[in-house]
């Protein structure tokens, strides 16, 4: 049964930082991707990374401010967020698709975690 559960998101200040976990079971040769969904939005891409982490792929809205990792042996995927803004305040999923390559698209996700929530107050 694949499982993917997201957590570590809470309230922070504006310029703080965070660290969202994406503990997953059930898959191996996976890719995973961050998305996250603002009231009233639609589900955006925030970052993702290869099955093996040599790869890395942002958004250019959280490029230099956030980074994805992932640590194989304990089959966890993180998102570092710092400097963060406002405009970041969303539920952010992470996401796991069977292949080698990357992806930006939610459609090209086969997995979905329950989600997380961030808020950044002004």
């Amino acid at each position: 049964q694949v499982q993917l559960v997201e957590s570590g998101g809470e309230l922070v200040q504006a310029g703080g930082s965070l660290r969202l976990s994406c503990a997953t079971s059930g898959l191996s040769n996976y890719a995973v991707g961050w998305f996250r969904q603002a009231p009233g939005k639609e589900r955006e891409f925030v970052a993702t990374i290869t099955w093996n982490g040599g790869r890395t792929y942002y958004a250019d809205s959280v490029k230099a401010r956030f980074t994805i990792s992932r640590y194989s042996a304990k089959n966890t995927v993180y998102l570092q967020m710092n400097s963060l803004k406002p405009e970041d305040t969303a539920v952010y999923y992470c996401a796991a698709r069977v292949a080698y390559d990357l992806a930006s698209r939610a459609s090209d996700y086969n997995y979905w975690g329950q989600g997380t929530q961030v808020t950044v107050s002004s």
